[in-house]
């Protein structure tokens, strides 16, 4: 008898070991399955975002934004994408300038798209400063899409200029690139950037504004461009590239 109790003792500890033994493999198993679903479905976003853009029967008119991360571009792959206009990184602050911006453009003009140039404003560096290196690479053409300055913090750069300040130089810089091009620009501030400076609502300019996938409503007025997926995959292009539409009914800026 004492012998068959301490069989029967030694046996619960084996059984209570082989059951937690199951439990953690069935909890395993179903953490494998979460953790694989989980994957299936980051990979379908990742897909889905890669190909999105805002539907053509709202939004007839779309196009890209280009810079020199995107490589040695195939702009007819552009066109035949869906792209009817491009905007192609040009300047930034006072010296800055875009390798592959001159090749993008008249590259991107011979397959048929039109085009307009990009600068990167810098809250480091003097307007009339910037606007200088804007005229110097951006030539005046009659059939380019009016300019675009592009406003948002830059890691580079610790400066914050009061609004006062901002506006007066914004203001300086855009009245020097429009004399230069003959046309007036479009801005194109980021949300952290409009919430703290309102640039939309003192500079008196068209408005291209910037949320992914859904409409920004962060600027004083309606946009007239949205950048509405920055991470667009193209055969044309490395990368991912901007796309961008026209509010419905509107012209190419």
């Amino acid at each position: 008898m004492a012998t068959g109790a301490a069989s029967s003792r030694n046996r619960k500890p084996a059984r209570i070991a082989a059951d937690w033994r199951g439990v953690l493999a069935r909890w395993l198993r179903r953490i494998g399955g979460v953790l694989l679903l989980l994957i299936l479905a980051a990979g379908l976003a990742i897909w889905w975002a890669a190909r999105w853009t805002p539907p053509r029967e709202q939004y007839p008119i779309q196009g890209v934004t280009i810079d020199a991360a995107n490589g040695a571009v195939h702009w007819g792959s552009i066109k035949a994408a869906g792209a009817d206009f491009a905007y192609v990184m040009a300047t930034d602050g006072t010296a800055g300038l875009d390798p592959m911006f001159a090749r993008n453009m008249t590259a991107a003009r011979e397959a048929g798209i039109q085009t307009g140039a990009i600068h990167r404003y810098s809250l480091c560096q003097l307007a009339t400063d910037q606007a200088a290196n804007f005229i110097r690479h951006v030539p005046r053409r009659a059939d380019a899409l009016p300019a675009v300055v592009w406003l948002d913090y830059d890691d580079r750069c610790p400066d914050r200029p009061t609004r006062a300040l901002l506006l007066s130089e914004l203001a300086t810089f855009l009245a020097q690139i429009e004399a230069h091009m003959g046309k007036r620009s479009l801005i194109a501030p980021g949300p952290a950037f409009e919430a703290d400076y309102k640039v939309t609502q003192g500079i008196a300019r068209t408005t291209w504004l910037r949320r992914d996938f859904f409409e920004p409503d962060y600027g004083a007025h309606p946009w007239a461009m949205w950048q509405a997926n920055n991470y667009v995959r193209l055969s044309g292009a490395d990368g991912t590239v901007g796309w961008n539409v026209l509010r419905g009914g509107g012209e190419a800026p």
